[in-house]
C-alpha cells in the first residue's frame, strides 16, 4: 500500500481569517491521522495574505500537540532564510517533545517575492550558494557526533531528525542524490523539470547513513468529490488561487464559480494550466485511475497531496474519498 501524505499551507479563505485557517489545518491533521495518512507537512511562505504558514516550526508544534502518531514536518523550510543552527534547535526541540514524529524538509527558494526575500535576509543570494553546506551543518548539529564541537544544538543534538531535500528543478535532484537523502518534488506547481529530476535522482543516488535506497515523493494536487462535475466546480477556487500566483494577487482564496470564463484570459489560463499539469480532479474512481497511471510512470515510493478547496468540510471529504480508493 503506497503511503499517502498531505501538504498544507494554512490557506486563508475569503471571509475567513488566519486564525481560522490555522485551526482548520489542525482539524485536517487530526482527521488525516484518523484516516491513515503518513505525514502532515506545512510550507514556509511570506508576505502572502492568503497563506498563514510563515512561522512554520511554530505551526508544526501546534499540529503535533493535537495529534498522536502522524508525522509532522516542513515542506519545507526555506533554509537560505535562516541560520542552520536556529533551524536545528527549532526542529531538535520539536523532535525532543514529539520523538520519532518530526521531518525536516529543506528547500532553497525564497518562499516569497524578491523584495520580501531581501527584507528577510539581505545576503540571501550568498546563502543560496551555501545551501549544500548549510544542509550538512544541520545534519551535524542534529547528530550525536557533534558532541565535541564548540557550537552545539540544544535541544537537538542526537535527535537525528530525518532530513529531506525539496526541489522544483534538477539542481535539487543532484543534491539529494549526492547526499543520499529522500527527495520531495514540487510537481504540484512546478512540473517542467519533474521527469528529468526524477531520473537524475534515481540514477545518481548514493546510499547514506539515513537512506540506503532512493526514496522519491512527488506532490500533486487532488480534488475529489462524489461526481466529476462537483469536483470540477470545487476546483475553480484552486484555479483562481493560482491565477493570483500568475498575476501577483495574493488575496484570500475565493469561493468556487460555475465558470472561469470572464475571470481569466487565454494567457493566464495557459500559465495556470501549465503550473497545474499534475492535478487530479474528479470522482474517486476517475482520480484513482489517473493517479495509478502517474504512479506507474514515476515509481514513486510515496505520494504527497495538496488540496485547495474553499469549504473546509469539502476539503476533508476530498482527502477521505482519496484515501478510500488509494490508501484504505
Amino acid at each position: 500500500m503506497l503511503p499517502l501524505s498531505i501538504l498544507d499551507l494554512a490557506v486563508v479563505t475569503e471571509g475567513g481569517s488566519p486564525r481560522k485557517a490555522i485551526q482548520q489545518s489542525r482539524d485536517l491533521a487530526q482527521k488525516a491521522e484518523m484516516i491513515g495518512y503518513q505525514r502532515f507537512w506545512m510550507a514556509e511562505h511570506h508576505n502572502m495574505e492568503n497563506i498563514a504558514s510563515s512561522a512554520t516550526s511554530v505551526l508544526l508544534g501546534y499540529i503535533a500537540e493535537a495529534t498522536d502518531k502522524i508525522r509532522v514536518g516542513s515542506g519545507g523550510i526555506m533554509l537560505p532564510n535562516h541560520s542552520p543552527l536556529i533551524i536545528a534547535e527549532q526542529f531538535g526541540t520539536l523532535a525532543t517533545i514529539y520523538p520519532d514524529r518530526v521531518d525536516l524538509g529543506l528547500g532553497r527558494a525564497p518562499g516569497t517575492d524578491q523584495i520580501t526575500a531581501g527584507a528577510i535576509r539581505p545576503d540571501r543570494m550568498q546563502q543560496v550558494q551555501q545551501f549544500p553546506q548549510s544542509v550538512r551543518q544541520i545534519q551535524r548539529y542534529l547528530s550525536p557526533d557533534n558532541s565535541e564541537s564548540k557550537v552545539r544544538a540544544f535541544p537537538g543534538e542526537g535527535t537525528d531528525v530525518p532530513i529531506w531535500i525539496l526541489g522544483s528543478s534538477t539542481d535539487s535532484a543532484f543534491l539529494a542524490a549526492e547526499m543520499g537523502l529522500p527527495y520531495a518534488f514540487a510537481s504540484h506547481f512546478a512540473p517542467q523539470q519533474f521527469i528529468p529530476a526524477l531520473r537524475i535522482y534515481r540514477e545518481r543516488f548514493k546510499p547514506s547513513d539515513q537512506l540506503k535506497e532512493p526514496y522519491f515523493m512527488p506532490c500533486v494536487n487532488v480534488i475529489t468529490a462524489e461526481t466529476d462535475e462537483l469536483a470540477e466546480f470545487l476546483s475553480t477556487s484552486m484555479l483562481q488561487m493560482f491565477m493570483g500566483v500568475v498575476t501577483g494577487d495574493r488575496s484570500p482564496m475565493k469561493p468556487p464559480v460555475d465558470t472561469m470564463e470572464g475571470i481569466w484570459n487565454e494567457h493566464t489560463k495557459y500559465a495556470v494550466k501549465q503550473m497545474l499539469a499534475y492535478s487530479f480532479i474528479g470522482s474517486a474512481d476517475s482520480v484513482k485511475s489517473d493517479i495509478e497511471q502517474f504512479l506507474d510512470q514515476t515509481g514513486a515510493e510515496e505520494l504527497m497531496v495538496s488540496t485547495y478547496i474553499y469549504e473546509h468540510e469539502q476539503r476533508l471529504r476530498s482527502y477521505e474519498l482519496l484515501w478510500n480508493v488509494m490508501g484504505g
